[in-house]
């Protein structure tokens, strides 16, 4: 156990050293597709094309059957992206499963938009409708109807300005409103809001228009991106990137919950980061990449991994998404994210400063076993669960809810894990520890013997799928259609596990790690 502890450490500390090449993200159907559909030319994509192809599921779909919501995206997007390559092997036959899959598949955009829908929903999904109608003739496809008014008063928004400026949110989602390259310009990393999707469409737009430098950038960015997906086939690129602010902001504040954020072995890679977060940190507050807008949920991350390292940073920068009693994640947003409020909660109580209309908004927003679920940042109940319970137990040393406790173990699965899907994934199950390592510290002997029977199973479950140096694959956070942030997910995995290994025991090095 010692050497596996040794090694874990030895990984993380490989994790964070890699974080300065913008992150590292899983591949996308939906990017991909939409970047190969705006390339236009199947030669030279063709490994693109097969991966694409051999992502789809066995009832024609893309993307997890576990979360219907988000599958619609996806496959509109290799669909119409396929209907251009049709001379490829398999190509006409996932175009035919994939209209009988939109067939069948219920419309959950028919009379109201969900909480959780994924980014950009009411402008890429009506856009698709649009394309298909003419595509697919009279194939009764959903048409999303709740999403167009939407639609139309963000394009009425968007008709006012002639340019929005880099790394505004809108440019996140401009290949499902764009058609003039006057209309954004490349960041300096050479994006159209950190997106590949909106760089694909832009850089076709701007062809058309005529040669122009920035093409080149756009090119390049794209290339770039391809890397971070770590596949190995050009064109197969990420649902989001570049992520240089996300990753690392996460990455430490999960060490944290597992106890790790001071430990002796971590020290060099954490002050580095921790070094880059406070220059980077001002008075705007930080994005999840460096040339995107600031949001309130990576400026409450920030803040509480300074606190954490004992810096005081900019915390008016969060007062901007301040609307009464809860926080925007962006200025104008339809709805407000449960785990922003809690990211929020937690930088102002480690700050010392009023957090009471924070604290009620986040207990209002439980379900009725006392879990959270309503979270439009990531598809799993753990992720904003085991959020909530440091929030919420942060400066208050006799903090108990056996309530949310009890929800939590009766939800561990027979085989020791934990999932929102039909099966456990590591990243879940590090999330429910991360949960009942700070129950753990306030209950009672009988809860406590409860806790370490459930971390007991946990931690054989993951003995036997752990693997050094393994990436994961599970798509679990909501961006245009589930994706995976790799390292992130990965120093999860590796905490939680670390976690569960050294469950009990008590040295002053880790321990100092679990508290402000």
């Amino acid at each position: 156990m010692n050497a596996l502890s040794e090694q874990i450490l030895s990984e993380l500390r490989h994790l964070l050293s890699e974080m300065s090449d913008g992150g590292s993200v899983g591949p996308s159907v939906y990017d991909t597709a939409r970047a190969l559909q705006f390339h236009g030319n199947v030669t030279g994509r063709q490994d693109a094309y097969a991966w694409l192809i051999a992502q789809q599921q066995a009832d024609g779909g893309w993307g997890s059957a576990d979360f219907p919501l988000f599958r619609h995206a996806p496959t509109w997007a290799a669909l119409l992206a396929l209907q251009r390559a049709d001379p490829l092997p398999g190509a006409a036959d996932a175009v035919q499963a994939a209209t009988g899959f939109l067939q069948r598949q219920p419309d959950p955009y028919a009379h109201a938009v969900p909480e959780d829908a994924p980014i950009g929903a009411e402008l890429i999904l009506p856009q698709f409708c649009g394309e298909a109608a003419s595509l697919l003739g009279g194939v009764a496809f959903p048409r999303h109807l709740a999403l167009l008014p939407l639609r139309q008063a963000c394009l009425v928004k968007l008709s006012a300005v002639a340019t929005l400026p880099s790394g505004h949110p809108l440019l996140h989602s401009w290949e499902a409103w764009g058609t003039s390259p006057t209309t954004a310009s490349p960041d300096d990393d050479g994006s159209i809001g950190i997106s590949p999707a909106a760089t694909a469409a832009w850089r076709a737009h701007a062809v058309t228009k005529g040669s122009t430098p920035q093409i080149g950038r756009a090119d390049a960015y794209l290339q770039a991106a391809s890397r971070a997906t770590r596949s190995g086939i050009e064109g197969v690129v990420p649902n989001v990137w570049p992520i240089n602010v996300f990753e690392p902001c996460w990455s430490l504040y999960t060490l944290y919950l597992a106890g790790l954020f001071a430990h002796p072995a971590l020290a060099e890679a954490v002050r580095v980061i921790v070094a880059q977060l406070d220059a980077r940190l001002g008075v705007r507050g930080l994005g999840p990449a460096l040339h995107f807008a600031a949001d309130a949920d990576d400026t409450a991350v920030a803040l509480c991994v300074l606190r954490l390292a004992g810096r005081d940073g900019a915390f008016d920068a969060l007062r901007h998404f301040e609307v009464g009693e809860k926080f925007v994640t962006f200025p104008g947003e339809r709805n407000a994210s449960v785990s922003t409020n809690i990211h929020a909660l937690h930088a102002l109580r480690l700050l010392g400063k009023p957090a009471a209309g924070t604290s009620a908004y986040v207990e209002a927003n439980r379900n009725p076993n006392g879990l959270w679920d309503n979270e439009k940042w990531h598809v799993s109940w753990l992720y904003p669960t085991a959020h909530a319970v440091v929030a919420l137990a942060q400066g208050k040393p006799r903090w108990r809810d056996e309530r949310a406790l009890a929800a939590l173990l009766q939800a561990q699965r027979d085989d020791g894990g934990w999932g929102a899907g039909r099966a456990s994934t590591f990243e879940e199950t590090a999330y429910a520890l991360f949960a009942l390592h700070v129950m753990d510290g306030m209950e009672e002997p009988t809860g406590r013997r409860r806790i370490a029977q459930a971390v007991a199973r946990a931690l054989e479950w993951m003995l036997a799928r752990h693997a050094a140096h393994r990436l994961p694959q599970t798509p679990l956070w909501i961006g245009k259609e589930l994706y995976c942030p790799t390292r992130v997910v990965r120093v999860a995995e590796l905490a939680g596990l670390w976690l569960a290994l050294r469950w009990g025991r008590r040295v002053p090095a880790e321990g100092a790690g679990a508290a402000p």
